[in-house]
C-alpha cells in the first residue's frame, strides 16, 4: 500500500475527499484532466465546477437537501464552506456564484501543502491504493473502459440536461416581477407570468421544436429529477404547470392575482448579471431554444449567454459493487465517490466524497472505515445506493423517503412532523460522532 492517497477527479466529490484526507494528515495526489482534456459539459479547469445549475437546493431543515447541508456543515465540509461564502440571493434555497465558488475551492486545495495537484488524464485504476475514483458522470472513455473491465458489470447510462442562462439586462422587467415563492426569504427570482393562451402556445411550440437527442435514445435513461422541459411537456398539457412552471405561491403585484403559469429566473452570480431558467433543462437545438424560449413573456429580447444542452452520464451499479463505506466490494483499498456511484446532486456527491476521503485516510492510518448511520440523510443515502435492487438501480438524491420510518405523534400535522426530521437527523449524527470521536478528532 502506498503512503499517499490517489484521487481521480477534482469535481465536488474529489475535491471534498482530498480536503478531508489532507486535514487528517494524509498526503494526496489529486488528478484532474481539465483543462488539458475537457468534457462535453465543463467550460474551465477549475475544481468543483458546477455545470448544470448554480442552485444547491433548499437550505431548510424541513427538507432533505437542507438537512444534508446541515450535516455537511457539522462534518467540516470544504464544499459547504465555499458555498456559504459565495452564496447569491435565492429565497430559501442556497445558490452560489459558480465562478467564485469553484475558484474558492481550487485555491484552497492548491494552497494545501499535503495536496499535490497533477493535471493529466488517468486512463486506468492504479494497482496500488488507496485510490478514490471520483471521475464524475462524464468519465473519459479510456478510464470508463478500464472500470468496465475491473467491475465485470454493465454500466448504466442516463441523459442529464442543463438549463439556459440569459443576460440580466435583456429581461423585460416591465413584464416580469421580482418575488420568491410564498414570499420565503428575499425576493430573489424574476418571474415571467403567462396567461392560459400564452402557456398553451408555448407548449405547442415546445413540443414541435427540433431536438438534438438521437431518435433512438431510451426515455428510461432520463433521470426523473433532471428531465428536459420538452420531455415533461410531452407527458400532458398541464404537466409543466404542475412542474417547473407552477405558479403556486406567486402573486403578480400588478394584478394581485396568481398567473396561469410562471417561468422563474434565478441569479447565477453575485453581480446579478446572469439568470438561469429554473427547471428548463433542454435538448432543443440552439436556434430552437432562442425561438421558443423568447415566447416567454419578459424574454422576448433575451440574449442567451449559455444554451441548454444534454449530455450522457455514467454511473456504476452500486448495489453490486459498493459498501456503505464507499469501498469497492472487490478491493478494500479502492473507493468510489460522486455521481459515478449513483448519487444524484451536487451535495450528495460532496457527501460521498467526504466519506470516501475520511475512510481512505483511516485505512491508510490503520483504522477501520466507518459507515454513517441510516438515521442521517447522508447515511440513509449511502445505505440506499449500496442495497437497492441492482436490476432497477437509478440515481438517487437526498429525500425523506430514504430515512427509516419512525412512530409519529398523530396530534402533529404533517408539516410539524417534517420539521422534526431535521433535528432528529442531526441528533443521530451527534450520537455517531460521540461514539466515534476519532472521525473528527484527527482533523487539523
Amino acid at each position: 500500500m502506498n503512503h499517499y492517497l490517489t484521487i481521480i477527479g477534482a469535481g465536488l466529490a474529489g475535491s471534498e475527499a482530498a480536503w478531508q484526507a489532507a486535514r487528517r494528515g494524509v498526503p494526496v495526489r489529486l488528478y484532474e484532466m481539465r483543462p488539458g482534456k475537457m468534457t462535453p459539459a465543463h467550460k474551465t479547469g477549475l475544481f468543483a465546477e458546477l455545470v448544470c445549475s448554480n442552485s444547491l437546493k433548499s437550505d431548510s431543515l424541513s427538507r432533505g437537501p437542507g438537512i444534508l447541508k446541515a450535516e455537511l456543515r457539522r462534518l467540516g465540509s470544504l464544499i459547504m464552506q465555499a458555498a456559504d461564502r459565495t452564496r447569491v440571493p435565492a429565497g430559501d434555497a442556497l445558490a452560489v456564484d459558480r465562478e467564485l465558488f469553484a475558484q474558492t475551492i481550487t485555491e484552497a486545495l492548491e494552497r494545501e501543502p499535503l495536496v499535490e495537484v497533477i493535471r493529466e488524464e488517468v486512463t486506468e485504476i492504479p494497482a496500488e491504493g488507496p485510490v478514490i475514483v471520483a471521475s464524475g458522470p462524464l468519465t473519459s472513455q479510456p478510464l470508463a473502459r478500464n472500470l468496465f473491465r475491473f467491475t465485470g458489470q454493465e454500466y448504466l447510462f442516463f441523459y442529464d440536461a442543463i438549463s439556459p442562462i440569459v443576460d440580466a439586462e435583456t429581461i423585460n422587467r416591465e413584464v416580469c416581477f421580482l418575488a420568491s415563492r410564498y414570499e420565503k426569504g428575499e425576493a430573489a427570482y424574476w418571474n415571467c407570468p403567462l396567461n392560459r393562451e400564452q402557456y398553451e402556445a408555448f407548449v405547442t411550440a415546445l413540443l414541435s421544436a427540433e431536438k438534438t437527442l438521437h431518435a433512438d435514445y431510451d426515455p428510461q435513461e432520463l433521470f426523473e429529477g433532471c428531465l428536459p422541459v420538452e420531455v415533461i411537456a410531452a407527458r400532458g398539457p398541464d404537466t409543466l404547470r404542475f412542474g417547473p412552471m407552477k405558479p403556486v405561491g406567486l402573486v403578480d403585484p400588478r394584478t394581485g392575482e396568481q398567473p396561469y403559469a410562471v417561468v422563474q429566473l434565478r441569479p447565477e452570480n453575485n453581480a446579478l448579471t446572469m439568470y438561469n431558467l429554473v427547471g428548463f433543462q433542454t435538448s432543443l437545438k440552439y436556434g430552437e431554444q432562442q425561438r421558443v424560449f423568447r415566447m416567454i413573456p419578459g424574454l422576448e429580447q433575451a440574449e442567451f449567454l449559455r444554451f441548454g444542452a444534454v449530455h450522457r452520464n455514467t454511473f456504476i451499479n452500486a448495489p453490486t459493487l459498493l459498501r456503505p463505506t464507499m469501498q469497492s466490494r472487490q478491493r478494500e483499498d479502492l473507493f468510489f465517490a460522486g455521481q459515478i456511484t449513483g448519487v444524484e446532486g451536487y451535495l450528495e456527491s460532496t457527501a460521498s466524497g467526504w466519506l470516501a476521503g475520511v475512510n481512505a485516510a483511516r485505512l491508510l492510518q490503520g483504522e477501520e472505515p466507518v459507515a454513517l448511520p441510516v438515521e442521517t440523510i447522508c447515511g440513509a443515502l449511502f445505505h440506499h445506493i449500496c442495497s437497492a435492487d441492482p436490476d432497477h438501480f437509478q440515481p438517487m438524491n437526498a429525500n425523506f423517503g430514504l430515512l427509516p420510518p419512525v412512530e409519529r405523534d398523530k396530534r402533529k400535522s404533517k408539516k410539524e412532523q417534517r420539521e422534526a426530521r431535521g433535528p432528529e437527523c442531526l441528533a443521530a449524527l451527534e450520537r455517531f460522532l460521540a461514539q466515534h470521536p476519532d472521525v473528527m478528532r484527527s482533523a487539523k
